[in-house]
Parts: C-alpha cells; structure tokens; sequence
C-alpha cells in the first residue's frame, strides 16, 4: 500500500485534472472525424441487411445483431464522451460545445437508422418473442428483453420514433442545455471570509455553507440565490417547458403519467416508490429533531443557509487533495486490497478533474466509457466534504469497473437504485475509518458524526422533497404551462413542511430548485437516492455483521450491473429485501440511534 500510494501522490500536491487521451487526443484529433464516419457507414450498412427481415432471423443471428448495435453503442459513447467531459470541465468553451451539438446530431442520426430493430422486436407477436427470450443463445441478454417487453405497449412508429429523437436536439434536450450554458456563464458576487480568502464560484462558495462564521455563510448562500432570483422566470420556463415536452411524450405513447414511464426506466414498482415517500414524510421529526438540537448547540435558530455549519467554533484542520486521496485509498484497502488498488488506478492515470476553476459545471459526476473506465469530476476544496464526494465518485467509478470486467454493453447499465449502492458504501467505509483515526481529536469526531448524520438526512428527506416537488410540477404540467412562482410556492412549501419550526427557511430559499439538475435532466431521480440510501445501509449493516465473507457476494451484486432485476439480484447476493418495508423502516431507525448517540453526548 505505502509504495503504491508514494507513486500516487507525489503528483497530488494540488487538484488534479484529468487525462482525456484515453478517448481522443483533442478535437483535431483525425481519428474523432474517421471514427464518426465510419459509424455511420456502419449503421447504415446493417439497416441495409436487417430492415424488415427482422421477424424471419434465428435466435443465433439476432444474438450476433446484438453484439454488433453493442459494438456501435460503445463506440458512439466514446464520441460524445469526449466533447461533453470537455463541456463539463469548462462550460465556457465554445469549440466543445459545438463539437457537443455536432456529435450529438450525428449520433442521434445514427440510432434513427438502427432504431427499426428494437422496434421490429418489440412488434413480433407473442408467441415469437416468447421463444426468443427462452432461447439458449440470447440468454445473456435475459433481461435486455424483460425491458424490451415492459415498453412494447408504449412503442410508436420508426417514423415518429425517428422525429421525437431528431425534435429532442432542439426540444428538450435542448432547454436542458440551455440551462447548463446559461449556468455556467453566471458570476457571483465575491465573498470574503474573516481570514482575507475570497470566493466567487459556485464550488467555492458552497464550500463557505460549512464556514464557521455565520455572516459569511449568509453571504455565500445568498450570493448564488441572488443569481437564481435574477433568472428565476427563465429556468422556470425551462422547467415548465421541459415538463409539457414529458406530458406530450405521455399522450403520444399513452403513459399514464411522467412517473409511471420513469419507473418502469428504473425499475422500481409504484407500491414501492409510495413506500419510500410516506415512511419518509412519517419521520420528518428525525429532521426536525436533528437541526433543533444543533440551533441549540449553537445557541441560534438554524436558517437554511446554516444546515452544514459546523457544530462548534472549534477549527478543524484543511484536508489538502493529496492528503485527501491517501485517506480514501487507505481506507478502502482497509475493506478489500483489490478494491483499493482500483481506485488508485483513477488518480495514476489522471481519470480525476478535482481542480475548482470558473466555468467548470457544478456538483459531481462519475461518467462511464464502456469498454474503458470511468472519469470522475468534483470540485475539491480542501475539505472533509469534498473527500466525501470523492468518495462517492470513486464508488461509482468502481462499480463500473465491476461491471465492465463481467458484462456487455447492454447489461451494463445498472438500474438506478442499484446505481448509488457503492457510491453510499464508500462513504461509510470512509467514515467508519475517519472515526477511528479522530479518537483522540473531539472537534473532528463531532465533524464527523454530525456530517454523516446530515447525509443520511439529506438522502432520505430532502431527496424525498426534491422528488414530491416533481410530484407537484408533473401534475401542473398536465393542465398545462406554468411559470416560476408556481414553483417557488410549491418548493417553498415543500420546505416548510419538511423544517418545521427547527429550521427557518430563508426567503432567498424559494429560488433554490433552480440549482437542482436532476429535475432537468431526468424526472424522479432523486428520490432513487434515498432508495439506494435505504438499501445501502441495509448492506453496511450486513458487513458490519458477518465482516469480510459479506465482500464476495457484494462484488458480485456490484458486478450484476444491469443483468438482472434489482430486486432479485438485492435479494440474492446480499439478502437484502428493498420490496420488505422493515428495510426502510431498519434504515430511519439507523438515523434515529445515530440522534439518540448525539443527544447523549451533548
């Protein structure tokens, strides 16, 4: 581990940025243009073979058509991979994002043309899709054609299948990445903190939320919310306009609603979905109780600007990226040798961009390139909070890597609730490790405790409320437009609701939706955090009870990918039951003994 971790992190002395060669060397690059071209030969030369024959192929050819749309899959990731990293690591580039809007048209052309196989699959009658699914040689792709069969009654024809793909460039698709332009241009009011440091980019100054100082953390929140109020009307009609564009969608394909499509993409049931809803909403007290203790604690009433300020005015010591990175490493190999040593292939090879610039997109990611690795993107701010992050992103870079040793492109995507599974353990092997290092450090064991108590909080509450939010913006849609205020009151309220009276909700708070992507980019997202949170917990639970026989069996269910149903794979390799509703109820009472350990210390 030592000489290992050496090599790492002698080029660690500050955030990294990552190395894109992997994919193409830049953007005149010559293989980016031959590499497009030559996939679009491809496609079309296979719509050519295969276009209105489909009914009359053998199990064995359609197993080999199969493996080639996955080989064009792939290779079309790469290409807009590599724009869309670049996009995202400086959103003021203009070369990448035209290069973005010129892959993507091509790509978007590309699946038109081969878009007539899956069709032609899901219009074969009965009794012929039965006995593809049963055949011997499809049977790697099992659950490629139990997803297949769920969609079949919303299919439309190639031809308006083909124009609700090209409408999506200058539709939906679109408006989201308006957003992200638009976002990515805006300054922010610089805030200095009491040492002389200022802070002007988004990352920045939500690493100030975690400032002592309670000025400076009202500063830095209202700085970003006073953006979001000067352009609340726009990315309110970018809401409403991407949310009619899903209810045109539902009319077109006759889904009942927004959710109901969305759940069947993530493979979650209603009665489950409700399930996570109302137990959270039962136990807003946990929220409630948790914020009322720390406005006591820190002897003020907590404003929604102060959720993450620290419980004490005892300092606690910045976390350099390289000292970062040797953390995370060592306790990862604390859990699994292997499992370390795969992480620590992201930083040698520069798979990481950790570096705070202005124009680089909010937030997190991890982006996956089938057949490859992943690339992970935060912004690291010399804390303890964005090692957490790094942790997260590390654990789906490595779930990845599970999934591409074992699976195809088409079982590689795994559903979303498995999705978060090993990002969520990774914060608990990083936090049970920390804990241990910080016996004999009071002000950085509180840190701890109370920051993983925030985080389950946020999970399981506030990722719930994003989610009742789209509840409320879906169902608006339905009677058509709206504008901004509506979201506001609704966002708002939503808030109250969840706070209570342990937390005042600022005004500036009603612009706050406008920061949350996931309601752009993908409708009910988030609530699938807390899900994975919820069966997280119930796997750290299972290790923490029978230790390192409890790994093979996860690296397994890490390795299923998108093989398998969920449920059934949760309930195979690490028996765990997400339809059982004492796993939710196991999962708030887990929060509950983490208050009841805090109280008592207090």
């Amino acid at each position: 581990m030592q000489a290992a971790s050496d090599t790492t992190t002698a080029q660690l002395d500050s955030p990294q940025e990552w190395n894109l060669s992997d994919l193409y060397q830049g953007f005149d690059d010559p293989r980016l243009t031959q590499d497009l071209a030559d996939l679009e030969k491809q496609a079309a030369a296979f719509r050519q073979t295969y276009r209105g024959n489909v009914s009359e192929l053998t199990p064995e050819t359609i197993a080999a058509c199969l493996q080639e749309l996955e080989t064009i899959a792939q290779k079309s990731g790469y290409l807009y991979a590599f724009p869309a990293l670049v996009f995202s690591a400086d959103t003021r580039n203009a070369e990448a994002k035209q290069m973005q809007d010129k892959v993507l048209e091509a790509i978007t052309g590309i699946e038109n043309q081969l878009l007539f196989f899956d069709l032609a699959l899901k219009k074969l009658d009965d009794a012929q899709f039965a006995a593809l699914e049963a055949a011997p040689v499809l049977q790697p792709y099992r659950h490629y054609f139990y997803n297949i069969a769920k969609f079949r009654p919303y299919t439309l024809s190639e031809e308006v299948e083909q124009t609700r793909n090209q409408d999506s460039l200058t539709g939906r698709q679109a408006f989201i990445q308006l957003r992200s332009v638009h976002l990515g241009e805006q300054e922010y009011k610089p805030v200095t903190t009491p040492d002389g440091k200022s802070a002007s980019t988004d990352a920045e100054l939500s690493a100030l939320l975690f400032h002592p100082d309670r000025d400076v953390r009202y500063n830095a929140y209202a700085s970003v919310r006073t953006v979001m109020h000067q352009h609340n009307s726009l990315y309110g009609y970018i809401l409403s306009t991407v949310a009619q564009d899903h209810k045109l969608e539902n009319q077109m394909r006759v889904y009942p609603s927004t959710l109901h499509k969305q759940l069947l993409s993530d493979e979650v049931s209603e009665p489950v979905f409700r399930a996570i809803m109302d137990g959270t909403r039962d136990r807003f007290d946990l929220w409630q109780r948790y914020y009322t203790l720390k406005g006591k604690a820190l002897g003020q009433k907590i404003r929604t600007c102060d959720v993450y300020a620290p419980w004490g005015r005892e300092a606690v010591e910045p976390l350099p990226y390289k000292a970062g990175v040797e953390t995370l490493l060592t306790a990862l190999e604390q859990f699994d040798t292997n499992y370390a040593r795969r992480a620590e292939e992201f930083f040698l090879k520069n798979w990481v961009d950790a570096k705070v610039r202005p124009g680089k997109r909010g937030g997190a990611f991890c982006w996956y390139s089938h057949g490859k690795h992943s690339y992970l993107l935060l912004s690291y701010t010399d804390d303890y909070n964005s090692l957490f992050t790094l942790a997260h992103e590390m654990g789906h870079g490595l779930h990845f890597a599970w999934i591409d040793d074992r699976q195809s492109y088409f079982n590689s995507n795994p559903p979303m609730v498995l999705a978060e599974i090993a990002s969520t353990f990774n914060e608990l092997l990083l936090l049970d490790y920390l804990l241990k290092q910080a016996a004999d450090n009071p002000a950085l064991k509180k840190t701890l405790i109370t920051r993983q108590l925030e985080d389950q909080l946020n999970l399981l509450f506030r990722q719930s409320t994003i989610s009742r939010l789209e509840l409320a913006v879906h169902d608006r849609a339905t009677q058509g437009s709206f504008d901004q205020s509506f979201v506001n009151e609704q966002w708002q309220s939503l808030y109250q609701e969840l706070c209570g009276d342990a937390v005042d909700v600022l005004p500036e708070h009603q612009y706050d939706w406008a920061r949350i992507g996931h309601i752009y980019f993908k409708p009910f997202y988030c609530y699938q955090y807390t899900a994975s949170n919820i069966v997280s917990l119930a796997c750290y639970q299972k290790y923490l009870q029978v230790g390192k026989d409890f790994i093979p069996g996860y690296m397994e269910l890490l390795a299923a990918g998108g093989s398998m149903d969920q449920v059934e794979a949760l309930c195979k390799y690490v028996d765990v039951d997400l339809e059982n509703p004492a796993t939710i109820h196991a999962a708030l009472k887990y929060v509950e003994g983490l208050l009841d350990q805090l109280q008592a210390a207090l």
